[in-house]
């Protein structure tokens, strides 16, 4: 099967979506479950079973950040160039935050001072926290537009600063994705901890599922009440090589609408955002928790893509020269490389899979105090 290049544009820009619905859920269950550690256990039996429910799954699940992460650097490397010039400080802070997770679930029990267990356990607080936090706020920067531009050589100057990126409705995002992660991890502590943390993490899905329902909503009024959005005017062809400058796009308010008028189907993302919030709060409440992981993971999925759908074909827009905005036409890479990248997804995208699927089969169960005491030299 040969695809052509416009294909292969939308198929990576499908792709690059998929891996990062799943890296949020997945990955993002047990940053949820770092953002409750401190306050679902109330002593370190308790807090051992919380970090033994993910222990065994978290650096699996983390592959999924690194495969998303090394799909945009290969699939659309000027947006990779870009980002790093916009938000380094912040994937930093990511990085510095990720690092107390492996370090803080290998050795956190190794040592029974309660002050350093207490260190480690706000340790895995940041680094669940930190990350969700960021990324929010980076797809609040990308529907207002970031301060980036590019010269007649294609050379990318960024004009921003970091504490610019921490604007109110940035702030705003990055409490939508913290509250839906943390929901996620609420419903896996139900799922899987022993009966008071269950019970306790049973009320954190209420809560949870409440803030992201209102300020997922807050945001879609923001964003449908004047916030300017973008929209392209002329291009070359799709089948000429990437130039991000050899197009004309226009500012305008809802313009992150349109998409919506366009294409009709695209209205199941915010519902399932919505929905699945809902849902997973009535399915909490019924203490069913193995379905209200499932409708929790469809409320994330609902408002990554939300976000998706209101940005396409645009990738990273430009605030300060609207022309240097990447999209999905004039961000890629070469056919060849789309080419190569596609059959590797092809073959490796269902092992990931298989393999997932297969660990958490193998290592389900539920985790309580008795099995840590039994345990305690052996368990996280």
């Amino acid at each position: 099967m040969i695809l052509d290049y416009e294909t292969l544009k939308l198929i990576w820009w499908v792709l690059v979506g998929v891996l990062l619905i799943g890296f949020a859920v997945t990955d993002g269950f047990d940053m949820g479950v770092g953002m409750l550690l401190p306050f679902l256990g109330k002593n370190d039996d308790e807090r051992r079973v919380i970090i033994n429910t993910v222990g065994p799954h978290w650096d699996g699940n983390q592959v999924w950040f690194i495969t998303a992460g090394g799909a945009i650097f290969a699939a659309w490397p000027t947006v990779y160039a870009a980002a790093f010039s916009g938000f380094y400080i912040a994937m930093l802070l990511v990085l510095f935050a990720l690092f107390f997770r492996p370090v803080g679930f290998d050795y956190r029990s190794k040592i029974e001072h309660p002050t350093w267990r207490k260190t480690w356990d706000w340790g895995l607080f940041a680094g669940g926290t930190i990350p969700a936090v960021v990324f929010g706020v980076a797809f609040g920067n990308l529907l207002q537009g970031v301060p980036f531009q590019y010269d007649e050589f294609l050379r990318p100057t960024y004009t921003g600063s970091f504490w610019g990126l921490l604007n109110p409705f940035a702030l705003l995002t990055g409490v939508v994705s913290a509250a839906m992660l943390a929901m996620h991890g609420a419903l896996w502590l139900q799922l899987r901890a022993d009966t008071m943390v269950a019970r306790r993490a049973r009320v954190a899905v209420q809560w949870a599922a409440l803030i992201l329902i209102a300020s997922f909503a807050l945001a879609g009024v923001w964003v449908s009440s004047g916030m300017h959005g973008y929209t392209i005017l002329s291009m070359p062809p799709m089948d000429a090589l990437p130039n991000p400058l050899a197009k004309h796009v226009a500012v305008g308010e809802h313009s992150w609408l349109a998409n919506y008028s366009l294409y009709p189907w695209m209205i199941i993302a915010p519902v399932l955002g919505f929905g699945g919030a809902v849902l997973t709060i009535l399915l909490s409440r019924a203490n069913r928790p193995g379905l209200g992981f499932v409708t929790s993971g469809l409320a994330i999925s609902g408002v990554i893509l939300t976000a998706g759908f209101s940005l396409f074909p645009f990738i990273m827009p430009s605030s300060s020269a609207p022309g240097s905005s990447l999209t999905v036409w004039d961000a890629p890479s070469s056919l060849h490389t789309l080419t190569v990248m596609f059959w590797a997804a092809v073959v490796f995208v269902p092992i990931i899979l298989a393999y997932t699927v297969w660990t958490y089969r193998a290592m389900w169960g539920r985790v309580t105090v008795q099995q840590i005491q039994d345990n305690t030299h052996s368990a996280y």
